[in-house]
C-alpha cells in the first residue's frame, strides 16, 4: 500500500484539531444565525464567539475518543437512504 492511502486512515481530516464535519457543521450553522441576530436583534457579537468556542470544544473532546466520527456521520447518512424491493412484501426487505 502507499504511504498517502495508511496516511488517511490512520489520520482523518481536523480543523483546529477537531473531526472536519462537525467542525463545519458547527461554523456554518453559527455563524450564519450570528449575522442574522447581529442585524434583525442588534446582540453582541460575542455571544455567538463565546458559543463557537464553547461547542468546538466539545467537538475536539468527542474527536478525542472517536477520531472518524466525520466518516461515521456520512456513513450514517448513507444507510438512511430507504430501500427498493425487488418483490412486492411488505416492509423493507433486502432479497438477493
Amino acid at each position: 500500500m502507499k504511504e498517502m492511502v495508511l496516511k488517511a486512515v490512520a489520520n482523518p481530516p481536523k480543523i483546529l484539531w477537531g473531526p472536519f464535519l462537525p467542525v463545519l457543521l458547527n461554523i456554518g450553522l453559527q455563524f450564519p444565525l450570528m449575522f442574522m441576530a447581529i442585524g434583525v436583534f442588534n446582540m453582541n457579537p460575542l455571544f455567538f464567539l463565546v458559543s463557537i468556542v464553547i461547542v468546538h470544544v466539545f467537538i475536539v473532546s468527542l474527536g478525542v475518543k472517536e477520531p472518524h466520527l466525520s466518516t461515521m456521520i456520512q456513513a450514517f447518512g448513507q444507510t438512511r437512504k430507504p430501500t427498493t424491493n425487488l418483490y412486492k412484501v411488505k416492509g423493507d426487505k433486502f432479497a438477493p
